[in-house]
């Protein structure tokens, strides 16, 4: 992480996230301290095309920080809590996107952030993709997700009040 930072030209960070798409967990490291939690990603593997469904790679921070005091389970549609809770709803076996929200924004230029060369859009931000609850809790360890890093609620609600907006993000294979 610090070799990546530094090619980068950005600061070593005393508090950082990186996310193993192949081990399927991710670590918060705050100083000298380092939380381990399971998650799923894409089950459509690796990538940062729009539209693929991947779940992209490479250098990201926490942009913006969504559902601050929501209730645990709370589902999210366009990133608004819709006031119901994952056991309300309607279609259970649905994805959804539950108790709190951890936009990520990618922060390398052509790879993760606006357009490669090629014209391809690559922009984590613009793909929507977050770390999330999950009401599919069952499936975390495992690829289940469109993109998005996944968490149980009370996982993904510890890590929402622990970090800040501007959080180094490292998704890696």
């Amino acid at each position: 992480m610090t070799e990546r930072l530094k090619g980068l030209g950005l600061p070593i960070a005393e508090d950082c996230i990186v996310v193993s798409i192949d081990q399927q967990k991710l670590w918060h490291f705050r100083g000298q301290e380092c939380e381990t939690y399971v998650v799923s990603t894409a089950r459509a593997g690796r990538g940062c095309i729009q539209d693929s469904q991947q779940t992209p790679d490479g250098l990201h921070t926490v942009c913006e920080k969504i559902g601050a005091g929501a209730a645990p389970g709370m589902v999210f549609k366009a990133r608004q809590p819709t006031g119901k809770l994952a056991s309300e709803w309607a279609t259970p076996e649905d994805n959804l996107i539950t108790s709190r929200i951890l936009w990520l924004d990618g922060l390398e230029s052509g790879r993760n952030q606006g357009v490669r060369a090629d014209g391809k859009v690559v922009d984590t931000r613009r793909r929507f993709v977050y770390i999330h609850g999950t009401n599919q809790t069952d499936k975390l360890g495992q690829p289940n997700s469109h993109g998005c890093v996944l968490l149980s609620d009370a996982d993904v609600i510890r890590l929402f009040e622990h970090v800040p907006v501007g959080t180094l993000v490292l998704i890696r294979a």
